[in-house]
């Protein structure tokens, strides 16, 4: 059994989405809302605690162009607090127009602007996860055709 969990890390929030326990499917559990760094890691940890997670994939932020810019470096120093507290790897996922995906996607499917509002970062972290999840699957099946 495995179990991952996602990451959108922001500055005022970070969606968390959780793998089912065979790792296909990706669904929202929380919205952590910040108010520190310490505070960030405790409730990560009882979340890595609860699903008996092994892995981390957080939603890199590069720009569109692909570059680096201030947001991804500030994922990048929040990962680097997450690694020295919690004994799981850690990896990063692009996560280019995630919100926006998921936005279209709520909109699409009828849910209200105000509750748009309260779960769009877990929904980010959703479509980070079953990204990762689907690329891992299409690798798996290459490698199990060659």
């Amino acid at each position: 059994m495995i179990r991952y969990i996602g990451l959108d890390v922001g500055t005022k929030t970070i969606g968390v989405a959780v793998s089912d326990p065979l790792g296909y499917t990706a669904q929202g559990v929380t919205t952590i809302r910040r108010s520190s760094l310490a505070a960030d890691l405790i409730e990560l940890r009882g979340l890595v605690e609860l699903y008996n997670a092994t892995l981390l994939v957080v939603g890199y932020p590069r720009n569109m162009n692909g570059t680096v810019g201030d947001q991804a470096r500030y994922v990048e120093r929040f990962v680097e607090s997450v690694r020295g507290a919690l004994p799981l790897p850690v990896e990063f996922v692009d996560e280019r127009l995630t919100t926006k995906m998921a936005r279209q996607a709520m909109i699409d499917g009828g849910v209200k602007a105000e509750k748009r509002k309260q779960i769009i970062d877990q929904q980010a972290a959703v479509l980070i996860l079953q990204g990762y999840l689907d690329r891992a699957a299409s690798k798996k099946r290459e490698q199990e055709d060659s």
